[in-house]
């Protein structure tokens, strides 16, 4: 069973950046497609971002490309999130998910999450 567990989460101003980090344990980290993704209040989960299990495909919210940046480590069995020049329309709960290998857009695919991070952009 594998757990994960995010962090670096908090309340930052506008303009302001954030890395968000994801352990992973009790799997094979090496062989999972790793993706985040947010909810803000009242809306329904997005997609953010997700990485291959090796890094060499990530991929992106549209809205996102170019502020966001996805990452991994495998050595430590961490996925990263990096947030710059934020905006209060980024709040939200962030997750991260896994599954097998590839990185995909699409909640449904992903087998395991984790509770998430909560973060909050003041203007």
């Amino acid at each position: 069973q594998v757990q994960l567990v995010e962090s670096g989460g908090g309340l930052v101003q506008a303009g302001e950046s954030l890395r968000l980090s994801c352990a992973a344990s009790g799997g094979t980290f090496s062989t999972y497609g790793m993706g985040w993704f947010r909810q803000a209040p009242g809306n329904e989960r997005e997609f953010v971002a997700a990485i291959s299990w090796a890094g060499f495909t990530t991929r992106y919210a549209d809205s996102l490309k170019g502020r966001f940046t996805i990452s991994r480590d495998n050595a430590k069995s961490t996925v990263y999130l990096q947030m710059n020049s934020l905006t209060p329309e980024d709040t939200a709960v962030y997750s991260c998910a896994a599954r097998s290998y590839s990185a995909s857009t699409l909640a449904y695919e992903y087998n395991y999450w984790g509770q998430g991070t909560q973060v909050t952009v003041s203007s």
